[in-house]
């Protein structure tokens, strides 16, 4: 049976949870988490979470899921050890740097393939398993006939089945870095998708960022069916009544039995819920908002959960084998169902004055098992005639009992890893003998600005590779893979024709297109959709068979020339940052595609500009100011090569842009333009 799978923010959550009877539960530290703003854990009330899940036969899986910089190698390896040191289940995570802290440390300790690795295809998936994940927990987005097909490659699946929805697809969302230095893959996520903005022009307060909350509960049956191990519920910032609500539901639901569908609205939805993904039905009806209507029905709805938690989970039975012998203290044996023992001793029973010790008042007091994780079974009771034993001794001794059958199953449950400290960037570096410059295009005007002398490659989609090939050597071009897909099959075609036309070069901007690559003989260079933030992870990506990488353009240029390369690496040096990657378009369900703006409008008035790829089922919203860098190259000396990102400008624009960098800017800049991060960086 899938285990149900509860987010915990904080202690008290923690035993909501619990006590609502979870299989599973998820949370974070104080650092590497992608809730930073959760209440989080120390690493002591983490041991102490071990031994209440453990005790209870349920798991811990511990987030360390933001992507890491180089300073905090060594903080992390610290929180890897004591991950292995303590017994967590599981360490759920995206960074390449915690594969390689794993396997060289502690191959015994179980890694999960976070959501923010956007893994949601096969080959994805087969990637996270050669990479020694034990667990995928797979992309939002997916319907149920993609998930099913992703759950019969020999690892577990994990899904989310109750909670709220990003707009973008986990991993791939920079909006509140870019716009605040609040990174979503850093924790920090300022939720510019919940403040108003409009796919249909200005001057509409419109909420088209922002979705329904998901819930799957209607569905469980199925999605168990199609082999997911994990039903994963959202909700590490919510309040303890949420995730008591929504275990309670989950449970119910999956065990056929009806569930409170109104109050697991009311604690907490956007205009209620959506399950748009599962069928791939997106459009308008995904989309809502928090109104005052629902935070009124929350603080109604409150009182009535608390029920759901007030007292504990019955997770096993006991059973007692209790020995009242003359002239020798007194013995109790408590056993669970798994056969797991323990033995406690009290007191010498006295001479009885009047009424004498029995099977049913010694039974009775050992059924007041209260507030434990146990419901009475059998007891055996072997008593000598004429014997006293007072109620509080036989407490005494349950309590007791109870208590070291606690301890003893949290040991059975424990999986403490060995863990041996291992060098992270023991490899030599790598040296460029001279910068430069990639270019990635649109379209097919944009081809007649390229100079095939000015660049070393030319990335271009899969609509436009004929075309390059009769403007561009074929040694300098490669595809640019689209970023997610619901057919990969298709992908793969595609990249053959390619390769079969003479292009050798490939930019992988998903996990999956490295094996892809890899398979066809293609040299693969890895895209900044990889987020790679640190010498570990880069040093990762070249043995997965990267010839080279763009590094994160979330790290600040002091960072990137910190960097220690394994192979060369590159920086986005131009262009409009990618802030969103959504598979729901938010100009469409606004206005519809025949009336397409191809832009949307925040609170401020400032547009940023909607590029489709339809055929992919995917659009990407852009940064309203263009990254320009060609005056401040020689902050990026240690950069092997500039990738120029291209959409809108015309070829004209595309050759003198080139030239700029060239030159280093020395014909000026334009009036708008951004930094990015590389000088600001993110919290």
């Amino acid at each position: 049976m899938a285990e149900i799978l509860a987010p915990c923010g904080s202690y008290e959550t923690l035993e909501a949870a619990l006590r609502a009877g979870c299989d599973a539960v998820y949370l974070g530290g104080q650092g590497f988490s992608a809730r930073q703003n959760a209440v989080n854990f120390s690493d002591e009330e983490i041991s102490r979470a071990v031994y209440e899940c453990h005790k209870r036969g349920v798991k811990l899986y511990r987030t360390i899921n933001t992507v890491i910089f180089d300073e905090q190698l060594d903080e992390c390896l610290a929180a890897v050890k004591h991950c292995a040191e303590v017994g967590v289940d599981g360490i759920i995570t995206q960074d390449l740097a915690l594969t390689e802290m794993v396997r060289r440390c502690c191959p015994g300790l179980h890694i999960h393939a976070s959501t923010q690795m956007t893994i949601h295809t096969p080959l994805g998936v087969e990637l996270t398993k050669e990479l020694g994940f034990r667990r995928t927990v797979v992309s939002r987005e997916l319907p149920l006939d993609i998930i099913r097909k992703l759950c019969e490659q020999g690892i577990e699946i994990e899904a989310f089945v109750h909670g709220a929805l990003c707009m973008s697809v986990s991993g791939q969302c920079f909006m509140s870095a870019v716009i605040g230095s609040r990174s979503a893959n850093r924790g920090l996520c300022a939720q510019a998708c919940r403040l108003p903005c409009s796919g249909g022009g200005k001057g509409k307060e419109r909420y088209d960022l922002s979705l329904k909350d998901l819930s799957y509960c209607d569905r469980l049956g199925e999605i168990v069916r199609a082999g997911v191990a994990s039903l994963k519920i959202e909700g590490r910032m919510k309040r303890p009544e949420y995730v008591a609500m929504a275990v309670d539901s989950c449970k119910k639901a999956l065990a056929g039995q009806p569930y409170d569908k109104k109050t697991l609205e009311d604690v907490f939805s956007r205009g209620g819920f959506t399950d748009g993904y599962l069928d791939h039905r997106l459009g308008r009806d995904m989309f809502g908002m928090r109104t005052g209507e629902d935070a009124a029905a929350a603080a109604k709805a409150l009182p009535k959960i608390h029920e759901l938690y007030r007292s504990e989970e019955k997770r096993d039975t006991v059973n007692f084998a209790v020995t009242i012998k003359n002239g020798k203290e007194m013995t109790l044996t408590a056993s669970d169902s798994k056969d797991i023992s323990v033995t406690v001793t009290g007191g010498v029973p006295q001479p009885a004055q009047n009424k004498a010790a029995d099977e049913e008042s010694v039974t009775r007091q050992l059924s007041k098992l209260g507030d434990t994780i146990y419901s009475l079974g059998e007891v055996v009771a072997n008593i000598d005639d004429g014997l006293f034993v007072s109620p509080k001794e036989l407490n005494d001794l349950r309590r007791r009992a109870c208590q070291a059958l606690d301890d003893e199953r949290a040991e059975h449950n424990s999986r403490r890893t060995a863990f041996t400290p291992a060098p992270l960037t023991d490899f030599e570096e790598y040296h460029a003998n001279a910068q430069t410059i990639r270019v990635c295009l649109e379209n097919e005007e944009q081809l007649i600005g390229v100079d095939p002398e000015s660049i070393e490659l030319c990335f271009v989609p899969f609509a436009l590779a004929e075309k390059a090939l009769k403007v561009l050597p074929k040694e300098k071009i490669g595809i640019a893979m689209p970023r997610f897909t619901f057919d990969e099959n298709s992908q793969t075609e595609r990249l053959k024709a390619a390769k079969n036309a003479g292009i050798a070069h490939m930019l992988a901007t998903n996990l999956a297109h490295i094996p892809m690559g890899r398979a066809l003989g293609f040299t693969i260079h890895g895209g900044y959709g990889l987020n790679l933030t640190n010498s570990c992870a880069l040093k990762t990506a070249q043995d997965l068979g990267c010839a080279d990488a763009t590094a994160s353009f979330e790290l600040k240029a002091s960072q990137i020339a910190r960097l220690k390369k394994p192979m060369p690496v590159g920086v986005f040096a131009y262009g409009r940052l990618p802030l969103m990657l959504t598979v729901n378009c938010p100009v469409s369900q606004s206005v519809g595609c025949k009336n397409c703006t191809h832009h949307i409008t925040d609170r401020t008035g400032r547009d940023f500009p909607v590029k489709c790829s339809k055929r992919e089922g995917y659009v990407e919203i852009l940064n309203s100011e263009v990254l320009y860098l060609a005056d401040k190259l020689d902050d990026f000396r240690k950069a092997d090569f500039l990738l120029l990102y291209f959409t809108e400008e015309k070829h004209g624009a595309v050759r003198r842009i080139i030239e700029e960098y060239k030159s280093h800017g020395i014909n000026g800049k334009p009036e708008k333009l951004t930094r990015g991060l590389y000088y600001r960086g993110i919290l």
